[in-house]
């Protein structure tokens, strides 16, 4: 007889082989089967007689090894992966809202590593900020943080304005109220009024940062709006001097159109003033003039990694003389304020900021 097995382990005798009696060469016949739980009957196996016990129904076993382990590493993942939606929503507001994560693309695969690319995605979410001021006007630039309007910029743009005028990248002109502002790391919260349907930028994670990273930058400089350049990070953690009272905050707008920094002991387009303020910058080789203050600077997956805040004019030396005027303008050494600053910032800023 030729026996077969068929895959769940049932016993089958193969219809094609011979038929041979069940008892053929053995004086006994085969073991009864039972049903999980049945209790076997008294059998006959040769010259004794014992119990067979029924198999015991099977239980079912915990995961362990790799395929326990990545089932709890994703329960895990999922949780934490709440937690951190949530933090994004309270960093950013109640409406929609800019995330923040390393791992974000906010460009298309398909234009993924380009400036274009990153243009295209970001530029939507870079605002023209026109302060009105007693001594002339303050362009500079903004970025978009909710679908209702909210736009970061730097406190020197908007310091001592009595009206504040945002136009956005499709020509939209808004009015403008200031939330909160810190002098002491130059940011300030405006909100634009009656705005809906903005696009929020994404603020990335400004320590994974690397010497050697392209950027793009994006803003308004001498009210070009949406103008964008790019580069590349040239150093971190610059120690950058900034003044904090108006009149030297002003500046920008008015006078010689430059903002004053201090780096190394040595001041940078004019007197920064008795009042100042120190805060880490990312220097970047991007191309920066007056107007891009308070725009983004990008990395190359659409996520915004600082603030654009500063940069040197060769128009002026350390001395604060000025040379022609015709040769004003960017020279690579631009500073930015890293986006962890900003978000770390944000709740002070939405409560009225610092200097309240």
């Amino acid at each position: 007889m030729t026996e077969s097995f068929r895959h769940s382990g049932e016993y089958q005798q193969d219809s094609t082989a011979p038929q041979q009696s069940p008892y053929s060469g053995s004086a006994y016949p085969p073991p009864p089967s039972y049903e999980p739980g049945q209790t076997a009957q008294f059998a006959t196996y040769g010259p004794e007689t014992r119990q067979v016990p029924a198999p015991a129904p099977k239980k079912r076993r915990r995961l362990r090894g790799p395929v326990g382990l990545l089932a709890a590493v994703a329960v895990a993942a999922a949780a934490v992966g709440g937690g951190t939606a949530y933090a994004f929503q309270e960093l950013s507001g109640t409406d929609t809202t800019a995330s923040s994560s390393t791992s974000t693309t906010v460009v298309p695969s398909s234009q993924k590593g380009t400036v274009s690319g990153v243009a295209s995605a970001v530029s939507p979410s870079i605002v023209e900020v026109n302060a009105s001021l007693s001594s002339g006007s303050s362009t500079g630039s903004g970025v978009v943080l909710t679908s209702g309007g909210e736009v970061l910029t730097n406190n020197h743009v908007i310091s001592g304005a009595s009206a504040i005028k945002v136009r956005t990248s499709d020509g939209k002109s808004y009015t403008a109220e200031v939330v909160g502002t810190d002098s002491k790391k130059d940011l300030a919260l405006i909100k634009l009024k009656n705005a809906s349907g903005l696009k929020a930028a994404t603020l990335g994670d400004s320590s994974g940062v690397k010497v050697g990273d392209q950027v793009v930058a994006i803003g308004s400089p001498e009210g070009l709006t949406g103008t964008v350049t790019s580069g590349i990070v040239s150093a971190l953690d610059r120690d950058v001097t900034v003044p904090t009272d108006e009149g030297q905050q002003q500046q920008q707008g008015g006078g010689s159109g430059q903002w004053p920094f201090e780096f190394g002991g040595r001041e940078f387009n004019g007197d920064t003033g008795s009042s100042t303020t120190t805060y880490k910058a990312l220097q970047t080789d991007a191309s920066l003039n007056p107007g891009n203050s308070g725009g983004a600077l990008i990395d190359m997956n659409g996520n915004v990694i600082g603030i654009n805040s500063a940069m040197y004019s060769a128009s002026s030396d350390s001395s604060g003389a000025s040379g022609d005027s015709s040769g004003a303008g960017s020279v690579g050494l631009g500073f930015a304020i890293p986006i962890n600053t900003v978000k770390a910032d944000l709740a002070t800023l939405r409560a009225g900021g610092a200097d309240n």
